[in-house]
């Protein structure tokens, strides 16, 4: 494969240049990705109970396990390095012992969830998160799954997956969860320049990352992920270039493609490895998407909502052609369930009714389980406004459009909305009709900032200090 770029890409960056600059100027603020809404800073936790949560998640439970099935994710948060680009709830350790006595309590809290229901949930989707999970040892991580599902029964379509890291991902990995029913890997990759990874301190060669790729297809699974980051320290066009077209040669299925989240305020020294000059400038973040986005789409791959890209034969993309994509804490998913429970150090749950979080400690979560309490620390009961706003933030991060011509989706403060978008109408980056709006093409990278117009809870508190990353 040539490492050219095409005669395409020189008027791309030219044009790229005198269109967006002063959009990314204008519009680049610290805002939500919205995962959730109401978003994590904004959850009411002094009126929160661990009461009211499970009755949230009991409503849900009995009105859709029977029809959808339930989500699991379960956060294994264990890493032998740390990674100064990750803002994930870690403990770094190289002691494995840490793995089977974590197990344990995993499983006892999924047991303590049991007891809430009157039947078994029926796994629809099941992720292991990190964390690397593949820390953890295959014939522990086939214990863990197989102590899942013998206290649950799977749907018929059900999907597993998991993160892995391309330098410990092993053969036997691969094979001890593919055999107890996962079909989906994703691999972080970031970037492949020696400069940028000795900055993240994620030291990983191609060829790590091509063989975790061709193990994982050799064994049987149907869809091989990369993470790729923007905007990292010391990243240029080039690096974002060489990436892209290393990638390519690869052809995973799907990919994410999102700008590093730079919030050492909140995740603490691990983010501070390198100096916030050492970052690029938000012109420069938005050329590395553009050529990205533009290099990827010339071999077939298609964007989904925002930063993720798929093949047309991965499962992410006929979610997205059939209505089906959905959006939750797990990021962009190819179907939708109304419960998703959390498992393990800072999980989070989603009842649809309501948001918990556990703690994030893993001494004071072993304590909470050992006296058959449910580790959630805080979270937020949605109430009537908040559910009608996360509907519509679902709609616009899911197709790019919403609607409130039926009374279920309409809300007082629509003329307010509509008001705050009146200046991103003038750029082009939506339409607005008499009861809809709808993204554009020129809008979808700014689809954070549209979504910010619609969130009540942001818009009647704004933050003293930066809660979030920039939007650009």
């Amino acid at each position: 494969m040539s490492y050219f770029l095409s005669p395409i890409y020189y008027t791309f960056e030219v044009q790229l240049s005198g269109m967006l600059n002063k959009l990314v100027n204008k519009y680049n603020i610290a805002g939500p990705r919205y995962t959730s809404y109401p978003t994590v800073p904004y959850w009411d936790n002094e009126t929160f109970s661990l009461k009211q949560w499970r009755a949230s998640l009991i409503k849900s439970f009995k009105e859709s396990n029977s029809k959808e099935g339930v989500s699991l994710y379960i956060h294994l948060p264990f890493c032998e390095s740390l990674c100064t680009f990750c803002g994930c709830n870690k403990r770094i350790t190289k002691q494995h012992s840490v793995e089977s006595p974590y197990i344990t309590a995993l499983l006892k809290e999924f047991d303590l969830y049991l007891e809430l229901f009157n039947e078994k949930p029926v796994i629809k989707e099941l992720h292991l998160g990190g964390g690397t999970p593949t820390f953890f040892s295959p014939d522990n991580l086939k214990l863990l799954i197989k102590g899942i599902l013998r206290r649950s029964t799977l749907s018929k379509n059900y999907e597993f997956s998991f993160e892995g890291h391309p330098n410990n991902t092993t053969r036997a990995h691969l094979q001890a969860l593919y055999d107890v029913g996962f079909r989906r890997v994703s691999y972080g990759v970031q970037d492949y320049n020696a400069t940028v990874q000795k900055a993240i301190r994620r030291i990983q060669p191609f060829e790590h990352v091509m063989q975790a790729t061709e193990m994982a297809r050799e064994i049987g699974y149907t869809s091989v992920g990369h993470d790729i980051i923007f905007g990292l320290p010391f990243q240029t066009l080039a690096h974002v270039k060489e990436t892209i077209l290393k990638t390519k040669m690869l052809l995973p299925d799907r990919l994410a493609f999102y700008s590093y989240a730079h919030v050492p305020w909140i995740k603490g020294n691990g983010q501070r490895g390198f100096k916030d000059s050492d970052l690029p400038s938000a012109d420069l973040k938005r050329r590395q998407y553009e050529l990205g986005k533009q290099l990827l789409s010339e071999v077939g791959y298609r964007e989904i909502g925002m930063d993720h890209f798929a093949l047309e034969t991965d499962a992410l993309y006929q979610s997205m052609r059939s209505g089906n994509l959905h959006r939750n804490f797990m990021g962009y998913t190819a179907s939708k369930t109304q419960a998703m429970i959390g498992l393990g150090v800072s999980a989070i749950s989603d009842s649809w009714y309501g948001f918990a979080q556990n703690t994030k400690n893993i001494e004071a979560y072993y304590d909470l389980i050992k006296n058959n309490i449910l580790p959630v620390y805080r979270g937020h009961i949605l109430g009537e406004e908040d559910l009608i706003i996360r509907k519509h933030i679902l709609n616009l991060m899911c197709q790019f459009k919403t609607a409130w011509s039926h009374d279920e989706l309409y809300f007082n403060e629509i003329p307010e909305v509509i008001e705050r978008l009146q200046e991103m109408k003038k750029d082009g980056l939506l339409n607005v009709g008499s009861n809809s709006i709808e993204v554009t093409k020129k809008g979808q990278p700014f689809i954070r900032n549209i979504c910010m117009a619609f969130d009540l809870l942001l818009q009647r508190k704004q933050p003293d200090t930066q809660l979030f990353s920039m939007t650009v």
